[in-house]
């Protein structure tokens, strides 16, 4: 299985098949408390970056609804100070990333973007949030499923290598905050293209 067959088993083709129900956006604010047991307890700092993975359709009616999350987080940024871009990574997927120095704008405007794909029809299109966060052992992700409804850990390392032991400390330091999957083979690691640092680059 390849890395794009495997991105599509785990929060695609099989994450529809298995779906527990439609995507809901509200998922996305469990993160306005997480962020600060990171922080507190955890020595882990946001890095005032995150993103929403979606695959695309080639349709004009999908444009528009890409088009009007850019018009409202443009509308948003005088008020959140939260930037974007929307891009597209090696293996097709699309990304909408978005940088804020508080993670609570981050979070509004993640949630903004998402439920506007829900609002055109496209929910079903949604794959993931991802938020990023450095610690003093490495960079670490925590990684929400549209189709799943739940969020696991990615602490990934040099190597495409990733290291179990934080991701399995952040799933008991971050259980009963948020809905963890407790099905670990939708933990699917997001690496980056070989030239990139985040999932989405």
């Amino acid at each position: 299985m390849g890395l794009l067959d495997g991105l599509r088993a785990a929060l695609g083709l099989r994450a529809e098949a298995d779906a527990k129900r439609d995507a809901d956006p509200e998922d996305l604010f469990g993160m306005s408390t997480a962020y600060l047991t990171m922080e507190a307890e955890l020595g882990y700092e946001s890095t005032d970056v995150g993103a929403l993975c979606f695959s695309g359709v080639d349709s004009h009616s999908f444009r528009q609804a890409v088009d009007e999350v850019e018009a409202i987080l443009e509308a948003g940024q005088a008020d959140t100070g939260t930037d974007f871009r929307v891009t597209e990574d090696d293996h097709g997927y699309h990304w909408v990333v978005l940088e804020a120095i508080d993670p609570e704008d981050l979070i509004t405007s993640m949630h903004f973007a998402a439920d506007t794909f829900i609002e055109h029809g496209y929910g079903s299109r949604l794959l993931a949030a991802v938020f990023a966060y450095e610690g003093h052992d490495g960079p670490a992700y925590w990684i929400y499923s549209f189709r799943r409804g739940g969020y696991y850990p990615f602490a990934p390392r040099s190597g495409r290598d990733r290291d179990s032991s934080v991701e399995f400390k952040l799933e008991a330091a971050l259980d009963g905050e948020l809905e963890i999957e407790r099905e670990k083979e939708y933990w699917y690691p997001l690496w980056p293209s070989s030239s990139g640092t985040h999932p989405w680059e």
